[in-house]
């Protein structure tokens, strides 16, 4: 399971919106910045895309993509496949989780944060 780490500025910002969109749920829940959060949103209009592909997509430098690719891969909302080249050498090609499978992450990213603030807030004045 993802680590339960919403910033808590950012879970009362996401509250007091309107409507948030996916973005901004991406970047509350996961603690993830924003660019990170359109690197997933374009993998889900372009699943199986490079490196440069996406930074043409996303207009912005290859290493910054790739690094936000690194993050949605640790938060588990993205993939990596190697494929081969007919003329030799490989490409990664990313995909992402299916937003199936990532609202469920969501879900469970979001518990997993709300079971331990309960445990914090319960822990509160027993020292005493």
């Amino acid at each position: 399971m993802v680590d339960a780490d919403p910033s808590p500025a950012q879970f009362r910002e996401l509250m007091l919106g309107e409507e948030p969109e996916l973005e901004e749920v991406l970047v509350c829940v996961f603690n993830i910045q924003r660019h990170e959060a359109r690197t997933y949103e374009a993998l889900l209009t372009q699943p199986n895309s490079t490196v440069a592909e996406l930074a043409g997509e996303l207009d912005r430098d290859r290493s910054n993509v790739n690094r936000s690719l690194s993050t949605l891969r640790e938060k588990e909302l993205a993939t990596r496949e190697r494929r081969l080249l007919d003329g030799g050498g490989h490409i990664y090609q990313y995909a992402p989780t299916p937003l199936p499978e990532a609202r469920e992450l969501m879900h469970d990213t979001l518990d997993a944060w709300t079971e331990y603030v309960h445990g914090r807030i319960d822990e509160f004045g027993q020292d005493e």
